[in-house]
């Protein structure tokens, strides 16, 4: 993971009550600019993906939340009103991502609700269990496809049945939550690892693909690692999952001719991964 470039790392600490004031971290054109497009955010229930709704619902943009237990969504729509924010532009669809007959009939739901999807953020992901401290040679097969279902299956089916209802518009923006995991080679954390970095490929991929598919539409799809904060799958750290948000809008309220199949990071950071080459362009 190497950091050659970066916009000004974000000094501003988010506080979602006072986004009135803030704009989350965003310009007020650019705040401006999320208002009434729609969004899917997946592991919309807690952590990052309830913040990023929070953020987005404040925008006044239209937003899905999808998540597997729906007490978790509704839960996510009462921190929504707690910030003042109107909660009717938050639209509950639970289904389990594992599932791709759930995935379909989201989709289908989704379709039928607006026009388009402008953005789409994968961010449903799950941890090792912590009771296996080798899991590559200890853990269970079930174990292994469980992570690799949620954390990189998940996402690549989701984005291809969306995607073309996506492309109903000019313009796209999808972002593959990843980790500083996708890097690394820490034990015990194994099949955690291979699955951040096989989605960090994925996201690469599906964007070199959509990009040449959809020559019409302005594709911005990348990838956006978090960073560490306490969230329910991280219970040891002390970060605050809020300081996802501004990243995560300026990538997705970039305007046309912005990045694609590039990696960054919450914190501000550009990164590179394998072959791909890190953005040489300012962000805002």
């Amino acid at each position: 993971m190497t950091d050659i470039m970066k916009i000004e790392r974000i000094k501003l600490k988010i506080d979602p009550a006072h986004w009135q004031n803030q704009l989350f971290g965003l310009s007020k054109a650019r705040w401006n600019s999320l208002k009434d497009k729609s969004f899917l955010i997946t592991g919309a229930g807690t952590g990052y993906g309830r913040c990023l709704v929070v953020a987005l619902a404040a925008a006044g943009a239209q937003v899905f939340l999808t998540g597997r237990r729906k007490q978790k969504l509704e839960e996510t729509i009462q921190e929504v009103k707690k910030f003042g924010i109107p909660s009717e532009v938050c639209h509950l669809v639970p289904a389990d991502i594992t599932d791709p007959e759930q995935i379909k009939k989201a989709c289908e739901i989704i379709t039928h609700s607006c026009d388009t999807l402008y953005g789409l953020v994968n961010n449903a992901a799950l941890p090792v269990r912590g009771d296996v401290s080798r899991p590559l040679l200890d853990g269970s097969f079930e174990d292994w496809n469980r992570i690799m279902c949620t954390n990189v299956t998940a996402p690549w089916f989701l984005t291809r049945t969306i995607f073309p209802h996506m492309a109903k518009g000019n313009m796209s923006r999808v972002l593959f939550v990843s980790s500083e995991a996708g890097w690394a080679f820490t034990p015990g954390f194994g099949p955690y690892n291979i699955s951040k970095a096989a989605l960090n490929n994925l996201g690469a991929s599906m964007a070199a693909e959509c990009f040449l598919a959809y020559p019409d539409v302005d594709v911005q799809m990348n990838v956006l690692v978090a960073g560490l904060a306490r969230t329910e799958m991280n219970q040891g750290s002390d970060g605050n999952p809020y300081d996802i948000v501004r990243m995560a809008l300026i990538l997705l309220s970039h305007p046309k001719g912005g990045p694609n199949q590039k990696f960054f990071h919450s914190d501000g950071r550009y990164l590179d991964f394998t072959y791909a080459s890190i953005y040489d362009k300012p962000l805002v």
